[in-house]
């Protein structure tokens, strides 16, 4: 008898647990597929297109045969990287060169994978405010760092957590992961806070990285800073930007790394193992999307201001406590009692199968994400409204249910 070929994996895989996401993103396209009509509350994947300008430069650029080469410079083209620091100076009031100090990367997820290849090895301490986002933290579980979670709070217990853990630990944290404006949470960061963090990386001599996906999706006036507006930080750190949510190019795959130059050389030397660099038409069409279209961004971030408007005004009216966000693209919001008895993957299982509603349960962005849920604000008005509509039905089927005794919170989670 023939035995099985084994496949055998690295050690490192067993560290990664299955991605929850993606199971909760099959359940939804297998409804579909179905025939079910899905509306999806849980990824952020916006539904709105591109700027029309952008999508024409791509196109017109994209019918020339010399740009179906590999890119000429992997770390992206020269004039993007100068029309990034442009854009820095022009919303910021950040000086870059738009040489070292910038470089192109395919959206912020890999080069926030890659640099975490750069900077980090076995030994090697990350402290991740939490919830988070699973790429900031196990971006660093695959480079063999340790991660240690900061819980979120208010920012005066956030650094009083931060300290103590510079002052425990040996050797020292090497690195700090934030994401401001915060997803999952929608937390927004004052420069104060961030002023408070150069002074602690220069301290206790740890590395900073900023996640800024949500830079412009911002409400009710508020404008969220950047990280490399005050004073130091550019000696310290690094921040990551994203062309997905801000111009509605999420499947283009463009973002970008900006700020301390000699931790940017890491990432270049890794990405230039790694990969070419981005299709040079959507670098093109990219520079046309930083020039010519920060109407467009104020036009999206209204539009998402009023989605966010109808989801808190539809779950306060079904009893829900909302935090309204300042900026992000989603809603984090706690299962009401007694439906958090049930968790929230289940509670999340429950609505893809009863209300034909997809939302992210809290428990993807860890432990202390489970009984809250994430709501993506990426549907229309009317959509959003049908979806609180079929999640209150639901929710009162559940409660005959209880009451009939054929349905009990403390199951186990439904596989997915």
């Amino acid at each position: 008898m023939t035995t099985p070929f084994q496949v055998r994996f690295a050690d490192r895989m067993n560290q990664l647990p299955p991605y929850l996401f993606g199971m909760i993103n099959k359940m939804k396209m297998e409804k579909r597929w179905q025939g079910d009509d899905v509306i999806d509350l849980g990824m952020g994947n916006p539904i709105d297109p591109a700027p029309g300008t952008v999508t024409e430069k791509l196109c017109e650029v994209a019918a020339d045969p010399k740009i179906h080469r590999y890119p000429a410079i992997a770390g992206g083209m020269k004039n993007l990287k100068r029309e990034i620091a442009i854009y820095y100076k022009r919303n910021y009031d950040v000086e870059l060169t738009g040489e070292n100090d910038v470089i192109c990367t395919i959206g912020s997820k890999e080069g926030i994978s890659h640099m975490c290849l750069a900077l980090l090895g076995p030994g090697d301490t990350v402290l991740v405010p939490a919830p988070a986002f699973p790429i900031h933290v196990y971006a660093a579980v695959i480079a063999g760092a340790n991660v240690l979670r900061i819980a979120l709070g208010d920012e005066d217990a956030f650094l009083a957590q931060l300290v103590g853990m510079c002052r425990s630990l040996y050797p020292g944290p090497k690195l700090l992961m934030l994401n401001y404006p915060h997803n999952p949470t929608g937390i927004p960061a004052s420069r104060e806070l961030f002023s408070e963090i150069v002074k602690y990386a220069k301290e206790y001599g740890f590395m900073v990285i900023n996640d800024f996906a949500y830079a412009k999706i911002t409400f009710d006036g508020y404008v969220a800073p950047s990280f490399l507006e005050v004073d130091g930080a550019l000696d310290v750190g690094v921040e990551f930007g994203s062309f997905s949510k801000s111009y509605n190019m999420a499947g283009w795959r463009l973002g970008y790394c900006v700020g301390n130059e000699h931790i940017i050389e890491g990432l270049a030397k890794i990405k230039g193992y790694y990969d070419y660099g981005i299709f040079s038409a959507i670098q093109i069409a990219g520079i046309v999307a930083m020039r010519d279209c920060d109407d467009d961004i104020a036009e999206q971030a209204a539009a998402y201001q009023k989605r966010r408007d109808v989801l808190c005004d539809g779950l306060i009216r079904m009893g829900w406590e909302v935090n309204v966000p300042k900026a992000g693209m989603f809603l984090w919001v706690k299962i009401p009692a007694p439906y958090d008895r049930m968790g929230s993957v289940r509670f999340a299982i429950e609505m893809m199968n009863r209300a034909n509603v997809a939302v992210a349960p809290g428990a993807g962005f860890g432990e202390e994400g489970d009984g809250w849920l994430r709501l993506a604000l990426v549907e229309n008005e009317n959509r959003i409204r049908q979806a609180l509509k079929q999640m209150r039905q639901s929710l009162k089927e559940i409660d005959q249910e209880v009451e009939d005794g054929t349905f009990s919170f403390e199951e186990d989670a439904l596989p997915i």
